[in-house]
């Protein structure tokens, strides 16, 4: 059983690796869902963490409809990770009727191998979820990401398990959002994965000791639940 933690910031990574994670989730821009990291990040965390990490790969927030243009960023993207050495990458693309944007999903998935690729949560936005397995299992993607198209996977369940039963074997459905160590055993239970994901995510404050009065803003900083992680590898590991 395999715990991936999705993280924000270097350090972020570095403790979710001491406290036991697997796998990294390498993201920028928590408000957003999460997109591309820079080189000076994505350099750094390569050089610090042992353990596997896959990059985002997202050019921007908002819809995951992509652009002639942002699919060529994606892709420059892809192969700057493959030069670093990462063990994969996470990208996900729609087309305006919400199925896959299977060509350049395809023609992405061939320029990284052989990384990983996981289609991440753009997978809860799409039409149909069944249809989109199958379509992701063509492209070649190793796994999919998903909380059963609801916004928490504890209410996804029952599609998330559909989708494991359809995978065989196939691809890699790894539950998140929402688990955490109260109910990751029974997610593993009910939908039978091998792998999980979670943030384990808190807000820590900031140390700067000078705030503007006149510019109020939020200076606490994403970080991880270390106690949660630890509490979830030791469940999954009995």
């Amino acid at each position: 059983m395999l715990l991936e933690i999705c993280v924000f910031n270097t350090a972020t990574a570095i403790a979710a690796e001491n406290a036991g994670a697997d796998r990294i989730e390498l993201c920028e821009n928590y408000a957003n869902g999460g997109t591309t990291p820079s080189y000076g990040y994505l350099k750094t965390v390569r050089e610090k963490i042992g353990i596997p990490v896959f990059p985002m790969i997202r050019p921007r927030g908002g819809d995951y409809f992509h652009t002639k243009d942002e699919i060529d960023i994606i892709l420059k993207d892809i192969l700057l990770c493959k030069e670093l050495q990462f063990d994969g990458v996470v990208f996900g693309l729609l087309n305006q009727d919400g199925s896959i944007d299977q060509e350049n999903t395809a023609r992405l998935v061939e320029a990284a191998y052989p990384l990983d690729v996981t289609f991440h949560r753009a997978f809860d936005r799409c039409k149909n979820p069944l249809n989109a397995l199958e379509t992701l299992v063509q492209c070649g993607c190793t796994r999919v990401l998903t909380s059963g198209q609801h916004l928490k996977v504890t209410d996804g369940l029952d599609l998330v398990k559909t989708l494991v039963e359809q995978a065989n074997d196939r691809i890699i459905i790894i539950p998140g959002s929402g688990l955490n160590s109260s109910n990751v055993q029974h997610i593993i239970d009910t939908a039978g994965v091998n792998e999980v994901h979670t943030s384990a995510r808190i807000r820590i404050p900031s140390a700067t000791a000078f705030r503007n009065p006149l510019m109020p803003e939020d200076f606490d900083i994403d970080f991880v639940d270390v106690d949660e992680i630890k509490k979830i590898k030791s469940i999954i590991n009995k």
